[in-house]
């Protein structure tokens, strides 16, 4: 009984050890986060094999359909029936580039993802890198600025990451000229908008090209950059979901993930400003040759001391420095090394004289110096430096100038930008270092409710199918990045069964067959096997008994009677005849010989 209760005590040490280091490994994730992140790189192929192989309950099934504009639309594309049927290849060249590299030769293919997790979804996919790609799609209708909002959304997955290049989307305007054939850098658009990174600048796109009313130029106008952190869309290989709102009031949202990244008005937050100034300053005016932007001047009064010493030097030896002991002064720092040698290849004629490496002095190592020995300089207290009259207010000051403002002759006031140039036609004009970039579900619409159902009968499956499989593979990682927690559940939950098997149906021992030989009681049925182990088993423990009955008969005189006793008796038993043991196996019904008839 006291064996089983240390046994507890014991147990219930361990999963209290268990559990404080459960406690403190989560203490010190945050501040091994950044380690753990730097790692996660490094270790992602084999923590993929692993989830691969191990054995682990599956994931919910997400089941793909194909999303149905719930809506009116101008543009929609799920790329589901694995075709290209309404987009168009450029076959255009790029103007002021070499001839190698002008064509927009880039591979255009629907195609699945990489690591899909929801069989069917297919997408347009950027093939190959280093090449100028273009492929460009009519809207149904053309989209007019008017009095309803435009909202353009699309999906876009970096699935071998980024290194330079981009993965936005133009609005084509609608002219005359557009011919979709030869569509390129320089065909006219209205919006650009989407993500774009080239080494650490990671942006997220919004421009629109501006019509000056007075001159009929375009001029591009830029939204200023998002607060948001947007490195994760580029780096992380997920899906992400790309929204531009725009509003008839000239209010604008950007959203990555159906979460607003930056926001603000065409007529406040744009560069430059849609609205030029109304005075600018007059390019001819020219500053007066006597304007003084002087705020201090030298003191015209201020003399200089007669003690000033302006040759004095800022640095001077120390006086008080002494030599130390053991200073080699007729040793140079660095000798010849006496080991080189002149290379076999060396021509004085070409290469000059040769002449050994210069290697640090050895008998300098253990001395404080070697050489001439110099004193040490110090600041020199008498140092001044060139003498400066103190500076003193300039009663004549003036200020900066600045040329005088006149009214400006290309001001023009525009208080609805948002009536852009209408647009035709929907088109992706990339070039890009890494290859494999995957498009998916645009949407081109007025209604923020119908592009919301679209988002989640696409986007929004993507999600759901990756959260799926990421609660089993963190899990998975969980347990193989920290094996000791296979302690702790191991503890928390087979120890209580542990203790109740242990208490509650612990059985009685069975007698031995020694016991049934000393006792002669009946012995169950037994098979060959079981009975030469039995057998063993009773000869040993009467090998123990005798051993004990010994140390009995040394330790004491007054028990060595009982003790040759029981010698006797145990010598008794072993010379009992092997027919007495038979006969109480075959007491056994099922060892007796028929009967015969």
């Amino acid at each position: 009984m006291e064996l089983k209760w240390l046994l507890c005590v014991t147990l219930l040490a361990l999963g209290i050890l268990a559990l404080q280091a459960h406690d403190t490994d989560e203490d010190d994730a945050d501040d091994v986060v950044d380690i753990e992140d730097d790692l996660d790189d490094g270790i992602e192929d084999v923590e993929e094999s692993k989830s691969e192989t191990s054995s682990a309950p599956p994931a919910p099934k997400v089941t793909y359909r194909p999303p149905v504009p719930t809506g009116e639309v101008y543009f929609v594309e799920s790329f589901d029936k694995g075709t290209l049927d309404g987009w168009i290849l450029s076959r255009a060249k790029k103007d002021d580039t070499d001839d190698e590299i002008a064509k927009y030769d880039g591979k255009w293919e629907v195609q699945d993802m990489k690591e899909t997790k929801l069989p069917g979804d297919k997408g347009l996919v950027m093939v190959t890198r280093a090449k100028h790609h273009a492929i460009s799609s009519k809207l149904s209708k053309p989209f007019v600025f008017d009095t309803k909002p435009l909202i353009i959304q699309y999906e876009v997955n970096f699935q071998n990451g980024i290194e330079c290049g981009g993965a936005y989307v133009k609005l084509l305007s609608k002219t005359a000229e557009l011919n979709l054939d030869q569509f390129h850098d320089k065909t006219p658009y209205t919006i650009m908008f989407g993500p774009d990174k080239c080494g650490e600048d990671y942006k997220l796109h919004f421009i629109f090209r501006h019509k000056n009313p007075k001159t009929g130029k375009y001029e591009e106008k830029h939204a200023k950059r998002p607060d948001a952190d947007l490195k994760t869309y580029f780096t992380d290989k997920k899906t992400h979901l790309y929204t531009l709102v725009l509003n008839p009031d000239n209010s604008f949202e950007i959203l990555v993930d159906q979460t607003v990244v930056n926001s603000g008005n065409l007529l406040n937050d744009m560069s430059p400003p849609v609205n030029p100034p109304r005075e600018i300053e007059d390019p001819n005016d020219q500053k007066p040759e006597d304007w003084d932007e002087r705020p201090k001047i030298p003191d015209p009064d201020a003399v200089k001391p007669d003690d000033w010493d302006e040759d004095a030097p800022a640095k001077i030896a120390d006086e008080n420095a002494v030599k130390p002991e053991g200073w080699l002064d007729d040793e140079p720092e660095y000798v010849a090394d006496p080991d080189a040698e002149k290379p076999e290849d060396w021509d004085e004629d070409m290469d000059g004289e040769w002449e050994a490496p210069q290697i640090a002095n050895p008998k300098c190592e253990t001395a404080p110096g070697c050489g001439t020995w110099q004193r040490p300089m110090i600041d020199n207290p008498n140092y001044k430096g060139k003498w400066k009259p103190p500076m003193i207010d300039n009663v004549n000051y003036q200020g900066i100038w600045k040329p005088r403002k006149i009214p400006n002759p290309d001001f023009f006031e525009d208080l609805e930008p948002f009536k852009m140039t209408p647009v035709s036609a929907v088109g992706l004009e990339l070039w890009s270092m890494t290859s494999d970039i995957f498009f998916d579900n645009f949407i081109i619409c007025t209604d923020r409710a119908v592009a919301d159902d679209w988002a989640s009968d696409g986007w929004g499956l993507k999600k759901a199918a990756d959260g799926a499989a990421e609660v089993r593979e963190e899990g998975l990682i969980v347990c193989c990045g920290r094996p000791w927690l296979w302690v702790v559940y191991i503890l928390t939950v087979a120890l209580p069964v542990f203790l109740v098997v242990l208490f509650c149906c612990s059985g009685k021992k069975q007698p031995s067959a020694a016991e049934y030989k000393k006792t002669d009681a009946p012995q169950p049925d037994v098979v060959d096997d079981e009975k030469e182990e039995e057998k063993d088993k009773g000869e040993k423990e009467e090998e123990e008994e005798e051993e004990d009955a010994n140390e009995e008969k040394l330790g004491s005189d007054a028990d060595l009677g009982s003790a040759s006793q029981e010698e006797e008796e145990e010598e008794e038993e072993d010379r009992k005849p092997a027919s007495e043991e038979e006969e109480t196996v075959n007491r056994s019904p099922r060892n007796r010989k028929p009967r015969k008839d």
